[in-house]
């Protein structure tokens, strides 16, 4: 039977540390529940006394979080032990994780101390923590660098003294994986009562190794895993929840698994995106845009003929509906018939090689090709023929006004108008919009792309928009970026039959 790894969940504590990212309270819970839902084992929910803040967001946390372990952080001090104790009064599963650095730099030049000083510390955090609640995490900062023989020295102790986790992290992101894998294995040698305790990984990304050290530590003994979505932490960022679980979900050699419910990783992924203002990049496995993107043609055939040949991962697995084949100068002529299949089209290999050969032409003036630049290619050209057309649009808005959009709509030769207001112009605009179609459409994406530079420059929106389970693309171009999303709009409702 396989081995359940924790997934020990910090985006709220050392994900919001990185500048600009803080969240307020409620934006704090909706992100525990979406973790909660994910199937996360332990939510650090914040580090108490380090504002009233973080003591009122660790209190709320704990009110609406039921399944999973509600972890505070502190110092190896009294002080900070008494206030997160009482952060967590309400948590129907409790921890506190207190520690204290154990590298020579963190000792020498930090906490300007001995070893054995340190030592005692440890022990009189643990024990004291553990005066308040049962289960007590011990994190032995910078335990990357430490020497093994002292920190086994002090796992050993806190062990002893009560704790029920033990935390070797990486703090620095300095350890290459098989030094990382070693130390964690050092310690399952040579601690003789770690038996009692779960061995947790922390790891940071300063060198991009996160998700290999903490892999290698799993490898190794540790059954929980310190995470964050989509990676954000301190500095270079911490290892990521959705990487290490898709290993683990994808290497069934390991024999692990976890609680993560997989398709609900890419939803979660962009909801703390959003909150923290932080986008995902674009390449970032699993949540990244291009993660399940496909534009090298030998690719794009390969994926065409057998998913498995270029994806290790069903995107459907975490949440993403379904893999993309971008056309580009580089894509082949199995790429593009799929295309023209998709939009309905279907030709012989004659007719075909001529359409690749004026798309490579294309191609090589446009970065990318969508699906209106393929009609024009097949000499399908609907400009002007669409069923619904921008008449007119006016909208107001300001710093101390409600925005309000007014719209006309050419549909199907005879105009509409509709008034709507919203949470900013173009939200306004689509509610507009949305009065005057008889369709229920979601928007699923919205981006803004400059097309040259300067203030007057022209604005490209794209929009991707859901009706009854199938995705419609939309794009608009204007200077005015408000008008760009709405011919945006319009373009991808358009094409809805």
């Amino acid at each position: 039977m396989s081995e359940k790894v924790i997934i020990f969940d910090t985006t709220l504590r050392d994900g919001e540390q990185v500048p600009g990212c803080q969240l307020n309270t409620i934006e704090k819970i909706q992100v525990a529940k979406a973790l909660e839902e994910l199937g996360v084992d332990v939510i650090e929910a914040g580090f108490p006394i380090s504002s009233p803040g973080d003591f009122n967001s660790v209190v709320e946390i704990s009110r609406a979080i039921t399944n999973p372990v509600i972890c505070a952080l502190t110092r190896a001090v009294k002080k900070d032990i008494e206030v997160a104790a009482d952060a967590l009064q309400f948590a129907k599963k409790k921890r506190i994780h207190t520690g204290i650095g154990v590298s020579d730099y963190h000792i020498q030049y930090k906490i300007k101390t001995t070893p054995d000083e340190i030592l005692r510390r440890a022990v009189d955090a643990v024990k004291y923590a553990k005066k308040f609640v049962e289960d007590v995490e011990f994190y032995a900062e910078d335990a990357g660098r430490s020497e093994n023989e002292f920190l086994a020295k002090v796992i050993e102790a806190v062990i002893e003294a009560g704790a029920t986790v033990v935390n070797i992290p990486d703090t620095t992101g300095y350890c290459l994986p098989p030094e990382y894998g070693s130390k964690i294995r050092y310690l399952k040698e040579n601690v003789r009562n770690i038996d009692k305790a779960i061995i947790s990984t922390h790891c940071h990304n300063d060198l991009g190794m996160a998700t290999a050290n903490t892999i290698m530590g799993v490898m190794n003994g540790a059954r929980q895993v310190e995470v964050t979505m989509n990676g954000i932490g301190e500095r270079a960022g911490n290892t990521s929840l959705e990487e290490v679980a898709m290993i683990i979900k994808s290497h069934h050699d390991l024999d692990l698994t976890t609680g993560i419910n997989t398709p609900l990783i890419f939803s979660t992924s962009r909801l703390v995106s959003n909150l923290m203002s932080m986008p995902v990049q674009a390449n970032k496995a699993i949540v990244g845009r291009n993660a399940f993107a496909h534009s090298s043609g030998i690719h794009q055939d390969g994926v065409l003929k057998k998913r498995e040949n270029y994806e290790i991962i069903d995107p459907v697995s975490v949440g993403v509906r379904e893999s993309s084949i971008i056309l580009t100068a580089r894509s082949g002529r199995a790429a593009l018939n799929h295309r023209l299949e998709l939009l309905g089209f279907n030709y012989g290999k004659e007719e075909l090689d001529e359409i690749y050969h004026r798309f490579l032409i294309l191609a090589d003036k446009k970065k990318e090709i969508n699906d209106e630049d393929i009609r024009i290619l097949t000499g399908e050209v609907f400009q002007g023929e669409k069923s619904i057309r921008l008449e007119k649009l006016q909208v107001t808005c300001g710093k101390s006004a409600i925005p309000v959009a007014t719209i006309g709509l050419n549909i199907n030769g005879e105009v509409h108008v509709a008034t709507s207001t919203g949470n900013g112009p173009v939200d306004a605009a689509f509610s507009a919009v949305k009065q005057l179609i008889s369709k229920t459409v979601h928007l699923e994406e919205f981006l803004i792309q400059a097309i040259t530079r300067g203030s007057d420059d022209m604005g490209k929106v794209h929009v991707q928009l859901d009706h009854e389970g199938k995705i419609y693309y939309g794009f608009g171009t204007s200077t005015d970026i408000v008008t760009a999303s709405v011919e945006a709009f319009i373009d991808a409702i358009s094409k809805i039959k």
